[in-house]
């Protein structure tokens, strides 16, 4: 697995036990970088994901909802709400990482934590986030300024 991949697979994994059982996150976070042996630079790279991803966690449903309407938010894998979230924050709101980058590395990170079904899953409403990446990135934005 390539190193930001890990980096993305330690953010995931917090944000999955954090949306679980709600355990502070940033215990989750040393927990789990204490078990996979990351660089600083990598890190801080989950820690950026992991905590530009939790306040914004309704706005990020919120789009995912619109735009995957056929996937009520509540019925979709836990590992995949939170692969969405993360995929979408980072091109919507971080905007660092290509939108392909982004969807192959959730698609990837499904593959691994996920169900057989979960990569075309991800694959799909990813896509459908993407068609309409300003809209999204401007309901995020609008949110932030509003809360």
């Amino acid at each position: 697995m390539k190193a930001r991949t890990r980096a993305r697979g330690v953010a995931l994994q917090a944000l999955y036990e954090i949306d679980l059982v709600n355990h502070p996150p940033g215990e989750v976070l040393q927990h789990r970088l204490e078990e996979e042996n990351l660089s600083p630079e990598l890190a801080a790279f989950a820690r950026r994901l992991l905590f530009g991803i939790l306040p914004l966690r309704a706005q990020l449903d919120e789009v995912i909802a619109r735009y995957a309407p056929e996937w009520p938010l509540d019925q979709i894998a836990p590992i995949d709400r939170n692969l969405l979230r993360m995929a979408a924050w980072e091109f919507a709101v971080q905007k660092d990482t290509p939108v392909k980058v982004a969807i192959n590395e959730a698609v990837e990170l499904a593959k691994t934590f996920g169900s057989d079904s979960a990569p075309r899953f991800v694959n799909g409403v990813l896509g459908s986030l993407a068609q309409h990446q300003n809209e999204v990135a401007q309901i995020i934005r609008k949110a932030q300024t509003e809360g």
